[in-house]
């Protein structure tokens, strides 16, 4: 894919909310054989508490989103609630993840006193958080990496989120679940940015493992078929 589709790409993939700031669709990126990622799949997100009724309408009726999988802890999702767990039409899933530690921040510190890998390594799952940058960032990775979108690819979605992290900083200061987090607070190394390099290291890790996203996955209890599904549900020829 050359520079310029890639950057096309991911200017149409930006999901434009006024209640959020880190909202883009998983769609439109090149897969290996053949094929691109389908719009209006999958989207990866930071806190949807602040979503107003028109941000709601636009999810809802022109997208068509009928699913939530929100991968806070329980006690982030009881505090700060979200703007569609109550939508009849949505099918709403908490799916918490828990770090290594059990690290609280969504936001993690590129170069904090903490392996940023082990920390994203940690989450065995398969969409949104708080940030969006970190539990949602590893997810997307895995489900791009299993459906055979390329490395460059998977830690340029990543790095995306870099573009947005003064908003998402400040939306997220305003809460006070993540008023404390120093990593927000006090400027340490990489808050303001989604480094490639970590996502490149994770993934480094996860082939080192596992062989791929689909080899973590098998090793997880994903049989075949629903692997199968997976691609045929994301991918387009």
């Amino acid at each position: 894919m050359s520079v310029i589709e890639t950057e096309v790409n991911h200017h149409q993939r930006w999901v434009e909310l006024e209640g959020a700031d880190n909202t883009r669709d998983l769609g439109g990126l090149a897969v290996a054989g053949g094929g691109h990622t389908r719009f209006r799949r999958v989207l990866r997100a930071g806190t949807l508490q602040d979503l107003t009724p028109d941000d709601v309408r636009y999810l809802t009726e022109y997208l068509g989103i009928r699913t939530v999988v929100d991968l806070r802890r329980n006690d982030e999702a009881e505090r700060e609630g979200s703007a569609l767990a109550d939508i009849p039409a949505i099918r709403y899933l908490s799916l918490p993840l828990s770090s290594a530690g059990n690290i609280r921040a969504d936001i993690v510190a590129d170069g904090a006193d903490i392996d940023i890998v082990a920390h994203y390594l940690s989450w065995p799952a398969i969409f949104h958080c708080a940030a969006g940058k970190d539990r949602t960032g590893v997810l997307a990775a895995v489900v791009l990496d299993a459906v055979g979108v390329s490395r460059e690819a998977i830690i340029a979605d990543y790095a995306l989120t870099g573009q947005r992290m003064k908003q998402i900083s400040a939306r997220l200061l305003r809460l006070a679940t993540y008023r404390d987090m120093q990593a927000l607070s006090r400027g340490i190394k990489g808050a303001g940015t989604a480094e490639e390099e970590s996502m490149a290291a994770f993934l480094d890790e996860l082939h080192g493992r596992y062989g791929s996203a689909v080899g973590y996955l098998s090793a997880h209890g994903m049989s075949s078929s629903e692997l199968a599904a997976l691609r045929d549900a994301l991918v387009e020829p």
